[in-house]
Parts: C-alpha cells; sequence; structure tokens
C-alpha cells in the first residue's frame, strides 16, 4: 500500500546537498575550511526576501520536515502536520527552510561522513559541537540563500535552544523567534538521561571506539537501549498508561525474560526502527550539545543579561503533561524575557502525550501557531 498526498501537504519534495565554504569555526577550536548540509525547502521566497522561515530540528531528527519524497513514500516529514499549505506554517505565505544540522547523519558532513584529510570517515575525530556552532553554520546556510533576516525561526525541545540561541548571537537575523517545549538549560537529571544513553552506546562491544565503520559494525544494542531509555522520557506516565496499562502480551506470564508485556515490545520496535535510521557516533554529539547549551553562560550567568541582547518577538509554548521539558522551564524563559524587556507570547497547551506533544496535531497548539505566523506573515507582506 503506497501512501496518497494528504490535503494541505507541500508533496513530493527533494532534498539538497548545499556546499557552505565558508569557514567555520567552532566552540571547540576545531575549523572546517567548508562543509555540507543536507536541505529541503517548501514554498517560494518572495521578491524582497522577507517570507523565509527556519526550522530547527530536535535530537534525532533532520532536513525531511515536510512532504514525501516519492509517490510511493510511506513517511511523509517529521513535521508534516504543520508544515504546508493552509497549515500553521503556512507555504502559501512562507518560505519554509528545513535542514539537517552539522554532525547529523542524514546526509550533512557528520561522524558517517569522509573527511577530506584522511579519506576515511570521521567516525570519532569529528569534533563535538554546541547549539551556537549549529547557529552559526546556519547563518552561513542564510547567506548561501540570500536571507539577510528570517521571518520567523520555529524550533521544538533542542530545536527551541538553537532558536533562542539565534536570537541571543545574531538579533538582527531574526524577526520572530517560536521556541516550543524548550528550556534554558537542561537540568541535572536530564543530563543524566543523557550519560546513561552515552554510556550504553559506548559500552557496546560493536562501538569500537567510535570506528565500527571500519569494521562493518553497528553498536545496535547500545543504540537501542539509548532509544528505549529517551523514548520513556519523551511519554508521560498518564500516556503510557493509557495506552499499555501493564497487559501482557499472553493470557499467561511466562515466567522468562522474552518480551511479556506491551510496553515492552513497544520500546524494542522503536529501539530498532531507530538503528535503522541513526548513527551512534551523531548521537553521542547530539546528546553532549544539548547538555553544553546554556545562553547565559556568557553574560555572567545572567538569563536576563543574555535575552537583552535579543531584538525579535517571542512565542514560548509549553505543554502540561511534559515532564522532561516541564512548562516550570518554559516559564523561566518567559519570565527572563519579560524581565529584559522583551516582547513575549505564552502559551500552556494541555495535553497528555508528554514531551513528543511538540510533534502532534493538536488543536489549540495548532490554533496558537496559526495565529501567531499568520501576523508574521501580514507583518512581512507575505
Amino acid at each position: 500500500m503506497t501512501s496518497e498526498v494528504t490535503e494541505g501537504s507541500v508533496g513530493i519534495v527533494e532534498p539538497r546537498k548545499i556546499r557552505i565554504d565558508s569557514p567555520l569555526i567552532l566552540d571547540c577550536g576545531r575549523l572546517f575550511m567548508w562543509h555540507d548540509l543536507m536541505v529541503e525547502t517548501y514554498g517560494t521566497l518572495n521578491a524582497a526576501r522577507s517570507n523565509a522561515v527556519l526550522i530547527c530540528h530536535a535530537l534525532s531528527g533532520d532536513h525531511h520536515a515536510a512532504g514525501v519524497h516519492s509517490a510511493d513514500d510511506r513517511k511523509p516529514g517529521w513535521w508534516d502536520n504543520c508544515i504546508g499549505p493552509g497549515k500553521p506554517i503556512d507555504t502559501d505565505r512562507f518560505f519554509v527552510v528545513s535542514l539537517n544540522n552539522l554532525g547529523g547523519c542524514r546526509g550533512s558532513t557528520g561522524p558517517n561522513s569522509i573527511a577530506p584529510e584522511t579519506g576515511r570517515q570521521w567516525g570519532p575525530d569529528f569534533p563535538l559541537l554546541t547549539v551556537r556552532d549549529w547557529v552559526r553554520s546556519q547563518a552561513l546556510l542564510a547567506d548561501k540563500l540570500g536571507i539577510t533576516q528570517w521571518a520567523a525561526i520555529v524550533g521544538g525541545s533542542l530545536g527551541g535552544m538553537q532558536v533562542m540561541q539565534w536570537a541571543v548571537d545574531l538579533p538582527r537575523r531574526v524577526r520572530h523567534a517560536v521556541v516550543i517545549a524548550s528550556a534554558p538549560q537542561i537540568s541535572a537529571q536530564n543530563i543524566a538521561f543523557n550519560e546513561i544513553a552515552r554510556q550504553a552506546i559506548l559500552s557496546d562491544p560493536d562501538f569500537h571506539g567510535g570506528r565500527y565503520y571500519d569494521h562493518n559494525a553497528v553498536p545496535a544494542r547500545g543504540l537501542r537501549l539509548a532509544r528505549m531509555l529517551g523514548h520513556i522520557t519523551y511519554l508521560s506516565d498518564a500516556a503510557m498508561r493509557a495506552k499499555f496499562g501493564n497487559d501482557l502480551k499472553a493470557p499467561q506470564p511466562s515466567f522468562n525474560f522474552d518480551v511479556e508485556f506491551e510496553v515492552e515490545s513497544y520500546l524494542r520496535y522503536q529501539g530498532e526502527s531507530f538503528v535503522d535510521r541513526f548513527d551512534a557516533n551523531t548521537y553521542l554529539i547530539m546528546t553532549k550539545a544539548l547538555d553544553y547549551f546554556d545562553p547565559a553562560r556568557d553574560y555572567d550567568d545572567s538569563l536576563v543579561d543574555a535575552f537583552r541582547q535579543a531584538q525579535a518577538r517571542f512565542l514560548v509554548v509549553a505543554f502540561s503533561s511534559d515532564w522532561r521539558f516541564s512548562p516550570a522551564r518554559s516559564r523561566e524563559i518567559v519570565k527572563a524575557l519579560v524581565d529584559a524587556g522583551r516582547d513575549v507570547s505564552y502559551a500552556l497547551i494541555e495535553s497528555a502525550l508528554g514531551h513528543d506533544d511538540f510533534l502532534m496535531p493538536l488543536p489549540d497548539y495548532h490554533r496558537v501557531l496559526r495565529g501567531y505566523l499568520s501576523r508574521v506573515a501580514d507583518e512581512v507582506g507575505a
């Protein structure tokens, strides 16, 4: 069975690899003379080049945010419910740019691509990155596309952190900043979750110190465990209870360590499917970037002072059932913005799923985004 392009879809899209041939100095001190970014675009850039919207992806995201890659593609982009004609991010009005970040594993320069100095895959030699590094890379992409200012930059979770970093570091290049299900820095508990996930990968015998490509191996066990742990944190207790309860797959216990409960089956499926589409070295890099994020660090640990650099207007969205990036963390962002004298709107969406709600087509959520971005479109003449 093949999928059909749904109403409001951008249809069939073709990703393209864009060579960024300007030098990029990373926070760790390393230098890229050039790098590639895999990009998809939706909609049309207007004559004034004022209607461009940047989509920043979360930890396991990529450039494929909307549409399908062929007529028989069964899986649309990860935010297809939100991007398209008449959708909250309306491609009849906006030119939308979505990319796979530097260090990714879906076509951008990353650990599984070839290092020019060695002719081998980068593997563990790929430098660790920060959210600020991604913003610098994205700014070079904007230059390449001829976009001097984004009408809006939109991102959820780790994507929301990129939005904030853009607003602080390059204030004149961001008109509106839409921060969804995010935090001004992650908690010690979240760093701990990330560290356990990394240790699962690092301790896998097939990891080979990050050079598993040379051994024709995949640290599948570690990557599965990392994804299973992460996925638990993306869902609320209520959502898991409603979906699975403590239901057995068979009428009676089997008294072994095979899959017996429905939730076990679900988590193992999530782990297996993740191994098929994601690179372990990229996972390590992305989680460290998440841990490092703290825009207040360069401003004497004052988030207020950091946000005083921003000129954008903000929309901050949180979800009631999200415990990994709880509404309290979004309120920290809002309070700091208010104290910094910035223009900010805040929406708390009643939800049930948990952190993953930022990907879902919740009516109230979409209503908030559509209303806000419609005003942005009017403002920029889109």
